[in-house]
């Protein structure tokens, strides 16, 4: 049996101000309007034997990767695996083969695949996973290689070696990523591929290859999977055996090592999206080589990409720039400089500054908030709440609330009381009370929420009950 194994973490800092801490890159919705979760998800639904998936991920992530799987692919099995912490590839994977190993046998394959790549000739994939799991069936540790298109610095490659079937060859080297002398010349000697992270083996192969390779790591791994409950939905790793997994890649823990390796070429119009310079190559160019998505008013300028969500965007005179505009921050880089955008996030990170992990608009399990006002003494949001949402039970200490219904109908518990309030109603949580907002009803429910008080940060909430089990 063929199980996707989607990996899903890390915050894709090249692509901020889109991609942030706490809505990453595989939920940024590409030129097609999609998703690149969306895409993965029903690209590996194509390829599975069954609507069985697993996707490893954080937490922080689950409600997000389960809504958009739903709107994607409703009808599908979606399970999870969730990290109390990123740990790299290795132990994800080895995790994932003893749920696999624990659900479906030993023999059941894994398909893995990351969740923020794009893939445009579906097809092409097909055919190259069909080809790689014939491979994995007879023992093989199998990779998808990318036939380059040109010379990349940016990617690792993998130097193909002598066919092992039909299209599938024996890997020679993993190498690293290459100076762009060195990348010409794998690019013009045929046989070096992209190394593209997808790969494909018995859960028996790779558990057996990384208890050989780094057994370190599946004995810490199978510590934690003694420690967790493996049938609960989602299943969640245990914190305190996780903690202790060395973190370590599996190209450097296993595949780099293995004996037993193989690589299934495929030209399938892969991007890994890892820069504006990716993105903006999704689009058409106007005939000065610029690219817009949004609105834009471009004068005498040239080789720009423009991307602008809430206002005009307006450039004169400039050349091969990235211009993003997200409403609550601008990014202006050179394009040929669109790979250091990570180091905006670091300074961001080492300064604290919350645009490093959120936007104006944060999802949540319930819904989402805007905020639509951050003054020292007030602090203004706009709540959405899903039908059937519940805010955790919760109380603050040095801020008080004042909500006003403007759409739906919302249950709402202050104290010991219990009331609804409809369109225009409004009530008062003073600073210390226990409350709580829910939506019973069939429509989102939408709440303006004006704070005062001295302190407005999301760490002044004191969840007493929550039914999505955040701390």
């Amino acid at each position: 049996m063929l199980i996707p194994v989607i990996l899903s973490g890390g915050a894709g800092t090249r692509l901020w101000p889109v991609s942030r801490k706490a809505h990453p890159k595989p939920f940024m919705r590409l030129a097609d309007g999609q998703t690149l979760a969306a895409s993965t998800i029903r690209r590996a639904l194509a390829v599975a034997d069954a609507p069985e998936t697993l996707t490893v991920t954080g937490r922080d992530y689950f409600f997000l990767t389960r809504d958009e799987y739903q709107q994607a692919a409703g009808e599908a099995h979606h399970h999870f695996l969730l990290e109390p912490e990123g740990r790299n590839t290795a132990p994800a994977i080895a995790a994932a083969a003893l749920w696999a190993e624990h659900h479906f046998g030993p023999e059941a394959c894994l398909l893995v695949l990351p969740a923020d790549h794009l893939i445009r000739d579906t097809e092409a994939f097909a055919e190259a996973v069909d080809e790689a799991r014939r491979l994995a069936a007879d023992g093989w540790l199998t990779c998808l290689g990318i036939t380059p298109t040109h010379a990349e610095t940016g990617y690792g490659y993998i130097r193909a070696g002598e066919s092992v079937s039909e299209s599938g060859r024996r890997i020679e080297a993993f190498v690293e990523k290459p100076d762009l002398d060195t990348a010409r010349r794998y690019y013009e000697s045929g046989e070096y591929l992209w190394n593209g992270g997808m790969f494909c083996f018995r859960a028996d192969a790779i558990l057996k290859a990384i208890g050989e390779l780094a057994p370190d790591i599946l004995e810490q791994v199978r510590a934690t999977w003694a420690a967790t409950d493996a049938d609960a939905s989602p299943v969640e790793l245990d914190p305190e055996a996780f903690s202790a997994v060395r973190p370590e890649s599996i190209d450097f823990a296993v595949m780099e090592k293995a004996s037993q390796r193989a690589v299934v070429p495929v030209d399938c119009g892969w991007s890994d999206i890892g820069s504006w310079q990716a993105i903006s190559d999704l689009y058409e160019t106007d005939a000065l080589g610029n690219r817009v998505q949004g609105e834009a008013v471009l004068v005498d300028t040239r080789n720009t990409f423009v991307q602008g969500e809430r206002r005009l965007v307006a450039a004169v005179g400039v050349e091969n720039l990235v211009i993003v505009d997200t409403g609550d921050a601008v990014l202006v880089a050179s394009r040929d400089r669109a790979q250091e955008v990570k180091a905006v996030v670091e300074e961001l990170t080492r300064s604290d500054h919350d645009l490093a992990v959120h936007h104006r608009t944060v999802h949540r399990p319930w819904g989402s908030y805007t905020v639509l006002e951050d003054a020292d003494d007030c602090k203004v949001k706009r709540l959405v709440v899903r039908p059937g949402g519940v805010l955790s039970l919760q109380r603050h200490q040095y801020r008080s609330e004042h909500w006003t219904v403007v759409g739906g109908l919302a249950k709402i518990r202050v104290g010991d009381e219990e009331f609804t309030l409809g369109a225009g109603e409004t009530v008062r949580i003073p600073v210390g009370s226990v409350h709580r907002l829910e939506n019973p009803g069939e429509d989102d429910v939408e709440i303006i929420e004006v704070q005062t008080g001295s302190y407005f940060g999301e760490d002044d909430i004191e969840r007493l009950e929550d039914v999505y089990g955040r701390a």
